[in-house]
């Protein structure tokens, strides 16, 4: 399940990614447009934009803006940097790979070999949803 930063998150950059190209998102506006708790957004922006996925703007005219192309965001980008890893064992990950300490032989682990069909397929249908698709619907 995805957490409520990784929700969050996602619900903010479906706002971001449906104002103006130039527009600048105020935090106040993002959280009472989202629905989201404007304290926990600003730490969740703070991510984001660590992350590279919003840049944002100082002063009385500033706020958040994409920084990274809404086609290019992926709901698998964003559950890595919120959630970590799409695989359900570490031992399955791609990019959280850790091995097994009650495995005897990782190449003949059954588990492990349907837990990486089940990444493969998760990862597929996650990279294949952007912020643009989304908003599309």
């Amino acid at each position: 399940m995805l957490s409520h930063k990784a929700k969050y998150a996602l619900k903010a950059l479906l706002f971001l990614a449906q104002q103006d190209e130039n527009h600048i998102s105020r935090t106040i506006e993002i959280a009472e447009a989202a629905n989201i708790p404007k304290k926990f957004l600003e730490q969740i922006l703070l991510d984001l934009k660590r992350g590279h996925f919003v840049g944002s703007k100082q002063g009385k005219f500033g706020g958040y803006y994409l920084l990274k192309s809404k086609n290019e965001i992926t709901l698998a980008d964003i559950h890595r940097l919120f959630d970590g890893a799409i695989a359900l064992l570490p031992c399955a990950s791609l990019n959280f790979y850790e091995p097994c300490s009650d495995c005897t032989s990782e190449s003949e682990c059954l588990l492990r070999h349907g837990l990486m069909t089940i990444r493969d397929e998760t990862l597929k249908a996650m990279q294949g949803i952007t912020i643009s698709s989304l908003v599309k619907k």
